[in-house]
């Protein structure tokens, strides 16, 4: 057996990095934005909240489901007021990573907020408006 079958093997060697250009400006090739979403995820959170609405969930079970036909305008309406108040509070465009996601988590405060009012004002206003039959008395 000869030594050099014994001996390890040499480390691999290091990767090439180029080198960056002056002034550390570096150009990713990718780049990303938190803040504003894009129009696909403003639909999503649309039709997440259509779903909270009308759907089956815990908030329907205490305030009373949305008819379909209502929880769309309704998902519409608090998604764009929700999204009109963070870009105010931001002034529209987030200048760094982090006043991106602060202006994402109001957004998402806002959406929760405005669509517990809402649904805290649907179920007051039913309350308020006893059903027509309950009013009559009966002969």
């Amino acid at each position: 057996m000869a030594t050099d079958e014994l001996a390890p093997a040499p480390p691999p060697a290091p990767a090439a990095v180029a080198p960056s250009p002056a002034g550390g400006d570096h150009s990713p090739a990718f780049s990303f934005s938190i803040w504003p979403p894009t129009q696909r995820t403003r639909d999503a959170v649309v039709r997440r909240l259509v779903d909270t609405l009308a759907g089956d969930t815990i908030l329907c079970k205490r305030y009373g489901a949305v008819p379909a036909a209502d929880a769309d305008p309704a998902a519409r309406a608090i998604e764009a007021e929700a999204f009109d108040a963070a870009a105010a509070a931001t002034g529209g465009a987030a200048a760094s990573v982090e006043e991106g996601i602060e202006a994402l988590q109001f957004y998402s405060k806002e959406v929760s907020r405005r669509l517990l009012d809402f649904v805290k004002s649907r179920s007051a206003d039913a309350k308020a408006d006893p059903p027509s039959e309950a009013a009559e008395p009966a002969s």
